[in-house]
């Protein structure tokens, strides 16, 4: 295992005689009702996953070699279609199972986003399966299923046994990101990577009525095999509040029952507050238009995470998805005119404000019947400090849930302009479905305009070096924007998503993803013989400005001890500096 370690930092192959497994807690034993969903050894339609006894999961290759030959032994009921294209060339595609009829509510369901935690696709086979050949196609009857069993098909194919530690099986497993190394649950709205654009747009055409992401999730240990997450549970940081209240109040408790009634235990998301700590309580945050549940709330589509728990076994993982696609589907169907209802009100809805900033509570939000597993604390000689062992023993416990308050709201304008000279936004809109109307003559108009003070880049991240700022000032500026630019009018369906967008001091914004990175460079200059005789001008003829330096200088000794930042204060303060310098160029039409 030394060796191994050694060999992996000097970035050379590792002898197979080292190779060990990361030794993992001890193993529940469970059994349930859905166990039943496994078929015979010798059934004709036995999926790769049930045949390996759930030891393995098919590739790339072989999983559309089984779709493809379950579609074809029943095309009433199921078409395939391509959808997009990876980085590397791969089709992206689509199982679609229907009996056709217009107006039915779709059901979308996304596996192998992140394509080591796959168990949403062997799930989805199955149910394929059985839709097809095994009497559950009375699911169809009021409701489509369109399901994506590998999205993120490059990082599938970057395959080994050693890409997720702290799972167990499937024996191989993919990679957590794209050829490209973006993690596509962060790029939902920013949507850089090839598959996150082709899956926007086959969102746009589709319009599902609910989504389903499938993840698997680590961390600490519990007796939670199938969590899940959307914004609106228990009633909190819904920004689509009649989609919120339809998910918490009906599909909620009768997800759970159907799981519990099939031997899993259900449960909200478990994001600890300290894993190595786990009894300080668990974290119930509102999510950003990144991840695929903070888009679909700002989007106004409901939208599910789901994270099976990597700790239990791949077997008991994937029944436990099974169950909850399988009732996702009939929840479509049978409350089809509900949830249609609820979108509808939430899209004809229009939010005056947002808020873009959140801060921790410091009191829990609430209470729990806690699910959890024994652990102890032994001294670790590798760490040089005392860490957590699980002990695999079921334990009770209260659990103090924390969240989060609004710190700073921002009021929306009437509608946002974006220059013909940033046409990567005007692209990322069109991507979004967003509505907007290009001029074809220059239009000058005043505006709010923001322009933002001592930047600070942060470090790479998801393809971008990230910006922020210690300030935003709104300022009122006469601008002329060229033929090309665009207007986005904010009283739109998808108005709360282009202000997630384009409002600056939004956490996620196209402005903090650093799409405008021209802004901060500052291209002319003044030489120190033109502003030093300017700058002792300008003090001895301003009393305030004069006041002001000196104040700066008694405030700041790096800066009066150095002549040149004392020169560019001057410079700042004459009518020869770039006036747009830290201006974003994004304006801000107010009602």
């Amino acid at each position: 295992m030394i060796r191994c370690l050694a060999a992996a930092l000097a970035l050379v192959s590792c002898p197979a005689a080292a190779e060990q497994a990361a030794p993992l807690p001890p193993l529940a034993p469970w059994s349930g009702a859905s166990e039943k969903l496994i078929v015979a050894a010798g059934d004709p339609w036995i999926t790769p996953a049930e045949q390996s006894g759930f030891a393995e999961t098919p590739d790339y290759a072989a999983t559309r070699a089984w779709l493809d030959r379950l579609v074809a032994s029943a095309p009433q009921l199921l078409s395939i279609e391509r959808f997009g294209t990876t980085a590397e060339g791969r089709e992206l595609y689509f199982v679609r199972a229907s009996k056709g009829g217009a107006g039915k509510p779709v059901l979308l369901v996304q596996a192998g986003i992140h394509a080591g935690e796959i168990d949403g696709k062997d799930a989805g086979m199955m149910l394929l399966r059985d839709i097809a050949h095994r009497g559950k196609h009375r699911l169809l009857d009021k409701a489509d299923l369109v399901f994506v069993p590998i999205f993120n098909a490059d990082g599938h194919e970057r395959s080994g046994p050693w890409n997720r530690p702290n799972q167990r099986g499937p024996q191989s497993m993919g990679w957590r990101t794209t050829a490209q190394n973006l993690n596509l649950n962060r790029d939902y709205l920013k949507a850089d990577a090839p598959e996150m654009q082709a899956m926007l747009a086959l969102i746009n055409r589709i319009d599902p009525a609910l989504y389903l992401d499938l993840h698997v999730t680590d961390g600490t240990d519990h007796q939670y095999d199938v969590a899940y997450a959307f914004a609106g549970w228990r009633g909190l940081y819904a920004n689509s509040p009649a989609i919120g209240r339809w998910l918490d109040t009906k599909l909620r408790p009768s997800m759970d029952a159907a799981l519990t009634r099939a031997g899993h235990t259900p449960g909200l998301y478990v994001s600890a507050l300290d894993n190595r700590d786990p009894g300080k309580g668990i974290r119930h945050d509102p999510d950003t238009p990144r991840f695929s549940t903070g888009y679909g709330d700002f989007r106004r589509l409901p939208t599910i995470l789901v994270e099976t728990h990597s700790l239990k076994p791949y077997r008991q993982r994937v029944l436990g998805t099974y169950v909850l696609v399988e009732e996702a589907l009939r929840l479509a169907g049978q409350e089809g005119a509900a949830l249609r209802a609820a979108i509808d009100a939430d899209r004809a809805a229009r939010l005056r404000d947002m808020v873009v900033k959140w801060k921790p509570r410091t009191d829990p939000l609430y209470t729990v019947d806690f699910k959890g597993i024994a652990h102890e604390r032994y001294r670790s000689a590798a760490s040089g400090r005392d860490e957590i062992r699980w002990l695999g023993r079921p334990v009770a416990q209260q659990m103090p849930v924390f969240g989060s308050e609004p710190e700073q709201r921002v009021t929306l304008p009437a509608a946002w302009w974006v220059p013909a000279s940033a046409p990567q936004v005007i692209e990322r809109l069109k991507v979004h479905g967003v509505m907007f109307e290009t001029i074809d003559a220059p239009r000058r108009m005043t505006l709010d305009m923001v322009r933002i003070e001592e930047p600070r880049l942060g470090a790479a991240s998801e393809g971008h070096v990230l910006l922020s700022a210690a300030a935003y000032r709104h300022e009122q500026r006469s601008e002329t924007f060229p033929a090309g630019s665009v207007r986005v009018p904010a009283d739109q369906p998808l108005g709360l998503l282009a202000a997630a967008m384009l409002e600056p001091e939004s956490a996620d914004s196209l402005l903090a993803w650093n799409f405008f990175p021209g802004m901060l460079q500052r291209t002319e200059y003044i030489e120190a013989y033109a502003i030093a005789p300017l700058a002792d001008q300008m003090l001895a003829e301003d009393a305030a400005l004069r006041r002001a330096f000196e104040a700066k200088l008694a405030a700041d000794p790096a800066f009066a001890a150095d002549g040149n930042a004392r020169l560019a204060w001057f410079y700042a303060r004459t009518p020869y500096y770039d006036e747009r310098y830290l201006l974003y160029p994004v304006g801000r039409e107010l009602p």
